[in-house]
């Protein structure tokens, strides 16, 4: 588990692949490369992925082919710089919100406003994504902990201030950008819930219907009880 606040920003060495569809990434980080251990999980822009090696100032992490294919890590190039963050420490405090890195989907940044020393970034989203984004709820981009400011079907809106900005990479983002998305892990059981996911099967969802199936009865034409 991850908090989403990022410890620092790596630079793709190299992706190599194999056979059998699995990609090796090599990340140079010396800030904490030396404190990687074989097995520890990192957060490469907000996709969870597992450490094999690490010599100090570089380490090397395995991908899947899934992994490959829902994110934009499949597309990286030598230089290109990645937000990174270690697993939550037990005990620690957790500053931005419950991140799996778990990737949902790749977003593309529709437009970026400059707001004074802040920026805003517009995403474009699937139904699942848009339906589970509120204003004042909290969405992952890039490993990113961000609070949403808007939402609307097909996409959502996500406000940047100078500190983030700083510290992580998408200050340098542009319009046509792939993002890595992932969505409140709450809001992610609350779709699955509902019905509104694309796994779930079409009308397995809860429904006003079936509320009222479970002995559920409505007050005031407003409340259920």
């Amino acid at each position: 588990m991850f908090t989403g606040l990022v410890e620092c920003v790596g630079e793709t060495v190299s992706i190599a692949g194999s056979l059998g569809g699995m990609a090796e990434i090599a990340i140079k980080a010396p800030i904490i490369a030396s404190e990687i251990s074989p097995g520890e999980s990192v957060a490469v822009a907000g996709a969870c992925l597992t450490a094999i090696r690490s010599d100090g100032e570089t380490f090397t992490a395995q991908m899947m082919a899934e992994t490959l294919r829902a994110t934009r890590l499949g597309s990286l190039k030598p230089g290109d710089a990645l937000n990174l963050e270690r697993a939550l420490k037990t005990g620690g405090r957790l500053d931005g919100h419950m991140v799996l890195g778990h990737v949902d989907e790749v977003g593309e940044v529709l437009d970026v406003e400059t707001a004074g020393d802040s920026k805003i970034i517009r995403i474009s989203a699937s139904e699942k994504i848009s339906w589970a984004t509120a204003p004042k709820g909290s969405v992952a981009i890039d490993g990113v902990s961000l609070t949403v400011m808007d939402s609307w079907r097909g996409g959502f809106s996500i406000g940047l201030i100078p500190a983030t900005l700083a510290r992580a990479t998408l200050g340098s983002v542009r319009r046509g950008d792939g993002v890595n998305v992932e969505i409140d892990v709450i809001a992610r059981y609350a779709a699955r819930l509902f019905g509104k996911d694309a796994e779930s099967p079409a009308g397995s969802g809860l429904t006003w219907e079936k509320l009222a199936e479970y002995g559920w009865k409505q007050k005031n034409g407003r409340t259920w009880i």
